[in-house]
């Protein structure tokens, strides 16, 4: 992360939960004024805590920032808050961060609004979950122009550790989706062998040392692995609490699933991922995604 921040710099902060809170916590570290909003008083007291300022609207936390974060749930929220004046109560000229992870046309439509009102835009949705939000090591993946991309960089460091210009706007958002597909496939495949090795009569241990130093090695087996006892810091050995919960990753997957169809991209693995996901969340949605290898064990005939 970097070291300091511009005195005169003020940054609008609008959505400050499990992900924007402590983004905006790193900012306001590295010397950023930051002015926060989120519609849970209990995000707006914990902003208070880390040293921000909190405003009563969203309006009013962009209306003197000279850069705004918007991290939401949805493509419908950012675009509706790009309308209902968000972009008109801020200054001519601000630059507009959007961290939500959203469909590739939505972060089009928004940056097209953005620019249709005289500021600036980029989309830089991120990957590393609520860790590395707390941490600062996010990894970014951003869309827009070379220009604006520079202007985000500094506060985009501070929040991150890796910080990747993938093109013009709505780039960022299809690295993410993209990246996402493959976690989530990834994750079901580790899942299935960890399964299958307990079937045939394999520890967990043994298989986790021979995939993990072999061609089965991934950033799910060794960084994330979905069973208790390998990887001590997982959310395997926390009862599977996020992390990363199972609705977003549903979420990310069916943004994958409607990209994969709008383009006529033969995606069977990633098609599949969606519906797996997306049942595993009618009653999991609050349990980290990795928790898809209980429901795999269940289906397969053994108990969790």
């Amino acid at each position: 992360m970097t070291s300091a921040a511009p005195a005169d710099t003020t940054v609008g902060f609008v959505g400050l939960g499990h992900m924007g809170g402590p983004m905006a916590a790193n900012l306001v570290k590295a010397g950023y004024r930051v002015v926060g909003f989120d519609l849970a008083p209990a995000a707006l007291e914990q902003a208070v805590k880390d040293g921000a300022s909190v405003a009563d609207s969203s309006d009013a936390a962009v209306a003197d920032a000279d850069i705004v974060i918007t991290m939401l749930p949805s493509g419908k929220h950012v675009i509706d808050l790009y309308n209902g004046g968000l972009l008109a109560a801020a200054k001519p000229g601000t630059l507009f961060i959007d961290s939500s992870t959203i469909d590739v046309a939505d972060a089009k439509t928004a940056a097209d609004l953005a620019h249709k009102a005289g500021h600036r835009a980029v989309d830089a949705p991120v990957s590393g979950g609520v860790a590395g939000a707390a941490a600062g090591t996010l990894a970014f993946m951003v869309g827009g122009s070379a220009e604006d991309f520079e202007s985000a960089k500094p506060l985009l460091d501070v929040m991150g550790a890796k910080v990747v210009h993938c093109g013009d706007n709505g780039v960022g958002q299809a690295a993410k989706i993209c990246n996402n597909m493959v976690l989530g496939i990834s994750m079901i495949a580790i899942s299935e062998a960890f399964v299958l090795g307990e079937k045939l009569g394999l520890s967990n241990q043994a298989f986790f040392d021979v995939a993990s130093n072999a061609s089965g090695q991934c950033w799910s087996l060794t960084s994330y692995c979905p069973v208790p006892g390998p990887v001590p810091t997982s959310p395997a050995n926390n009862d599977y609490e996020p992390g990363f919960a199972t609705a977003l990753m549903d979420k990310d997957l069916g943004l994958a699933a409607n990209a994969l169809r709008a383009n006529g991209v033969d995606g069977q693995l990633g098609l599949h991922a969606a519906e797996i996901y997306n049942r595993f969340k009618q009653e999991n949605g609050g349990k980290d995604f990795s928790a898809i290898v209980t429901e795999i064990r269940n289906r397969s005939g053994e108990s969790a």
